[in-house]
């Protein structure tokens, strides 16, 4: 009916959605046009899991639609932090010592398993992995061709995405995803295919890089510009390496990348929610590493080191205090997140927060 005469679906009573407005861009002009009748606020809701085909619209729609991105819930929005420390808390140092729950293993692999998936919710984690699973089986059965109508290969998507996935919340390069590929997978791909590859997972909001930071520093020239892989949210990640609790739970260093992919993306969606954004921090020459930049709205950053267990506290500052030594903009606070860990605490020598992943809200 859209294809026929669009505003056969823009009347009706208000508001209107339409979802997967994308398949059909000329929606998008339609609806511009509409919004100019009159000064009714708030009449239509587009919604779509890809973004646009390049150069599909005419108009950017500025000043009557706005565009807000839709990710999986954090740990806060499902419940599974009390919220009891902001970032804005953090950033005006208005943090009090308290002690929280103390989560175990057990627990942090059944937030990493569920993901953020609201129907996810009240089931266990052994039925939460059919959803990102079934997710996952959609992208690459109909989506990689939906999006612009160009027909891909799906084996090849798949090794992608397998790489991605062993790679996650590393600063894999394209060509270390190739060799990935070719090692694990015994088939070749080619650089610009996985360049396109990578931009069409982009488009169907499936990845979300995480950008280097490059702060006032005395040797500028020394700080990498690498992006840090992430997929959307780590339950992905389980899905496409077929890991189940067990699994998880006997492979320790898989669970600590995981379990930053879990704190790294709730710290996206509480930085975004300021108006902010989520950086990290490497030099390639004395390879010193901060997990996570939080920058505000006002341009002041914190730089955030992440641990599961409270054994790495004290590398953590370490790592936090170097840092601090070596920029010449300093941070506005400095913070350690722990998995397990039980209080929130600002060390007494260092001025370092320690806390917990489930205290935390935007």
């Amino acid at each position: 009916m859209a294809n026929l005469d669009v505003n056969q679906i823009l009347t009706g009573e208000y508001p209107i959605l339409i979802d997967e407005w994308q398949l059909i861009p000329h929606i998008w002009d339609a609806v511009r046009r509409k919004c100019d009748e009159d000064k009714i606020k708030g009449k239509y809701i587009l919604t779509g899991s890809a973004t646009e085909k390049e150069n599909a619209l005419a108009h950017s729609g500025a000043g009557r639609i706005c565009k807000l991105e839709m990710g999986t819930m954090s740990l806060y929005e499902s419940g599974d932090s009390n919220g009891a420390v902001s970032l804005k808390d953090l950033f005006e140092n208005k943090v009090e010592n308290m002690v929280t729950n103390k989560l175990s293993l057990d627990d942090i692999a059944n937030l990493i398993l569920k993901g953020g998936w609201p129907e996810n919710i009240e089931n266990t984690p052994k039925d939460s992995q059919l959803i990102a699973k079934s997710y996952i089986k959609d992208i690459l059965d109909k989506e990689i061709n939906e999006i612009d109508g160009i027909k891909r290969d799906k084996n090849k998507m798949e090794m992608l995405l397998k790489s991605l996935a062993r790679n996650e919340s590393t600063l894999a390069s394209n060509e270390k995803l190739i060799n990935d590929i070719i090692e694990n997978e015994y088939d070749s791909i080619n650089k610009e295919t996985v360049s396109k590859y990578l931009n069409v997972l982009d488009r169907l909001h499936l990845i979300e890089n995480q950008l280097a930071f490059n702060p006032n520093i005395r040797s500028r020239d020394n700080v990498g510009k690498s992006a840090k892989r992430h997929f959307t949210d780590p339950s992905l990640v389980c899905a496409l390496l077929n890991l189940n609790y067990d699994k998880l739970i006997k492979d320790l260093n898989t669970f600590g990348f995981l379990f930053e992919s879990l704190v790294e993306r709730d710290l996206r969606i509480y930085s975004n929610y300021n108006n902010g954004e989520l950086r990290h921090y490497r030099n390639n020459v004395s390879g010193l590493e901060v997990d996570a930049i939080v920058i505000n709205e006002e341009g002041e950053y914190g730089a955030i080191e992440i641990k599961l267990g409270a054994k790495q506290i004290d590398d953590a500052k370490e790592t936090l205090l170097k840092f601090y030594d070596k920029v010449d903009k300093k941070p506005k606070f400095m913070c350690i997140i722990c998995g397990i860990w039980d209080g929130v605490v600002k060390d007494i020598e260092t001025g370092i927060y320690i806390l917990p992943i489930t205290v935390l809200k935007p």
